[in-house]
């Protein structure tokens, strides 16, 4: 949110949702009828996400294509931009990065001075 990325997403009409068990997101959030959705969820079959729904099993890479180009992309589109991606690999997956980010950092710090001293290590 900080960095502005769901604003550009809301704009163009893509819905994310919270990481979580897509059993939910069936059972809960629906998409419209026959809409095409490419999910990143590792579950799917007939109405799973809403009434005849088409929906896609693919990775984040994918998916944030299709959303860049509004459906689902060529394999030319998804190369071009998969290049794009691979060049930016180090900003793209520092989300990936725990260990480096500073507010991680300090939660870890902080259950560790919490936790470590409860525990009885025989």
């Amino acid at each position: 949110m900080e960095e502005g990325y769901y604003n550009i997403y809301g704009r163009v009409g893509v819905r994310t949702e919270m990481p979580g068990c897509s059993l939910c997101m069936g059972n809960q959030a629906r998409v419209d009828a026959g809409a095409t959705v490419l999910s990143t969820s590792t579950r799917n079959f007939p109405n799973r996400l809403g009434d005849g729904a088409n929906v896609y099993l693919t990775s984040a890479e994918l998916a944030a294509v299709g959303a860049i180009v509004g459906r689902i992309p060529t394999a030319e589109e998804y190369m071009e931009y998969a290049s794009k991606i691979n060049a930016m690999s180090g900003e793209v997956f520092r989300y990936l990065n725990f260990d480096k980010m500073p507010s991680f950092k300090k939660a870890e710090e902080e259950a560790k001075a919490r936790i470590i001293p409860t525990l009885n290590v025989a």
